[in-house]
């Protein structure tokens, strides 16, 4: 169930709740309502943060009885590390640290938006940042466990003295934020058997009604009549027969159109290259790229984004059977160009293939693809960062910002144009591995660039952060819903691409001249 959020101006003491959560930073260095916490005390809340070794380092906390001298029924202090380095990011942990600790409070109040100013944070995005914190740190997929251990904790009162509507407005935003990762997070973590490319087509349906975003499913006969060869034989093996989702979000006065493209393998055992029992324990996560896409889409008409944006996501199951496709079968994707299979889990580009010729053809004015695509990835960044690759350093730069500003961490990677004989085919125009062990993100970003045209692309390796396999700050063990937030942000602040100016010669400025 999703928090409520309330802005008040009641000094902290006053306010009625179950839980009052009050920052504390490095030092320590008591933040706004320590006061009240100080008064609960006797004035010797220094001494007892000494003696249990209470720092206000960030992630910290430590729960503080209020004695009966505030409204609030316990109270938790919080540390937030230096407040004057504290980010937005380090705000909205802050957030997802008191959620963890009030799973059995059913109201918390807290005065961490009064860092906002000693911070320089402007208060807009520390509220926003701040009600993604408690609504993530609050996350729990309990579908199928017995809900007993499930949270309470339901509204939250914001302290903000002075404060005025954008702060409550940026409140609202950053719970709209969080609805769209949470359903991300939700059907991520759905097993695989419950989520089968007509189901992962239907949820979709049922998510977009009435938000403002046209679905088109293809089926069957659709699929081979558009020439989706990449998506018919990834999931060809399997007796969930694959589906092709286009999305179409297209305000008034739109100020440019941003494609996205969502790589959706709902399973995948790797097909008749199949992988250990281990590598496909958590394969139901394959589809993470198409959950951010969707979701992400879900949240553009309440939060008011005047981009024109359209979805590409295609879903498919990866399985071996005696239908499956084999090493050495040849492709042949929507834009013409052959792919020799040699390893069947190399399976996601295979559709994303596709799903870029689509958008290509469409010609928008940039397109960002995400995947889980390569394990590669992992091995180079680690799994909280993920690889972005791309063919227009300007737009690459811009998604890059984009998930700077919302904390979602990336690391620019290169496409060497010399890296592209690796991927040559004796039978094909390309096979779908390549020819070296080594460089395997590298030459994932370079298939994938063979069908892009000329449209400004950037490519977005999630293998790592779409899954967690621990609870840290406002992400949760499991899928994590990566990528929703950077796309929200990118179709936000979308600025399409120009071509750079064409460079006259001097014969032609001459004549101009004349």
């Amino acid at each position: 169930m999703a928090l409520s959020f309330r802005v008040v101006t009641t000094p902290a003491a006053e306010v009625e709740a179950d839980l009052l959560a009050v920052p504390v930073g490095a030092g320590p260095e008591l933040g706004a309502g320590a006061e009240a916490v100080a008064a609960a005390l006797d004035d010797g809340l220094v001494d007892f943060m000494k003696e249990v070794g209470f720092e206000g380092k960030a992630g910290q906390t430590l729960a503080v009885p209020a004695r009966g001298r505030t409204s609030a029924a316990a109270i938790l202090l919080v540390g937030v590390g230096p407040i004057a380095e504290l980010t937005a990011d380090g705000l909205r942990r802050a957030g997802a640290a008191v959620a963890r600790q009030a799973k059995k409070a059913s109201s918390v109040a807290t005065t961490l938006l009064e860092l906002a100013a000693p911070a320089d944070i402007p208060p807009a995005d520390a509220a926003q940042a701040l009600a993604e914190g408690l609504a993530l740190g609050s996350y729990q997929f309990l579908k199928y466990k017995d809900e007993s251990a499930a949270s309470r904790l339901r509204r939250v009162v914001v302290v903000a003295a002075g404060r005025g509507g954008k702060v409550e407005a940026a409140l609202d935003r950053g719970a709209t934020i969080a609805a769209a990762v949470s359903w991300a997070r939700d059907i991520v973590n759905e097993p695989a058997g419950a989520k089968s490319p007509a189901a992962f087509a239907d949820a979709t349906r049922r998510l977009l009604r009435e938000t403002g975003v046209t679905v088109k499913v293809l089926a069957g006969a659709q699929l081979k009549a558009e020439k989706l060869g990449g998506v018919l034989g990834v999931g060809q093996g399997s007796d969930s027969p694959p589906r092709f989702v286009k999305l179409t979000y297209r305000p008034a006065g739109a100020r440019g159109t941003l494609a996205l493209v969502g790589k959706g393998v709902v399973f995948d055992s790797g097909g008749l290259s199949i992988k250990t029992s281990g590598g496909m324990e958590t394969m139901k996560t394959d589809m993470s790229g198409a959950a951010a896409v969707i979701a992400a889409m879900s949240a553009l008409r309440e939060l008011g984004v005047k981009t024109k944006v359209v979805g590409y996501v295609p879903m498919v199951e990866n399985m071996p059977s005696g239908s499956a496709i084999r090493p050495g079968d040849v492709l042949r994707i929507r834009n013409g160009k052959t792919v020799e299979v040699l390893n069947t889990d190399a399976e996601g580009r295979l559709i994303l293939a596709d799903a870029l010729s689509v958008a290509a053809e469409d010609k928008p004015d940039a397109v960002v693809d995400l995947a889980t695509l390569t394990g590669a990835c992992m091995v180079a960044l680690g799994d909280k960062v993920a690889g972005l690759m791309g063919n227009e350093d300007r737009w690459v730069e811009q998604v890059r910002a984009a998930a700077d500003r919302v904390g979602e961490a990336v690391w620019p990677l290169p496409l060497p144009g010399d890296y592209r004989k690796l991927l040559d085919s004796e039978v094909a125009d390309l096979r779908n591995i390549g020819t070296s062990n080594y460089g395997g993100a590298l030459t994932a970003g370079l298939f994938l660039r063979e069908f892009v045209g000329d449209v400004p692309w950037a490519h977005l390796d999630i293998a790592g952060p779409a899954r967690a396999g621990s609870d840290d700050g406002y992400v949760t063990k499991g899928g994590t819903g990566y990528g929703v937030r950077t796309l929200i942000e990118l179709a936000g602040t979308f600025q399409p691409v120009k071509p750079p100016a064409r460079k006259r010669s001097p014969a032609k400025r001459a004549k101009r001249r004349r």
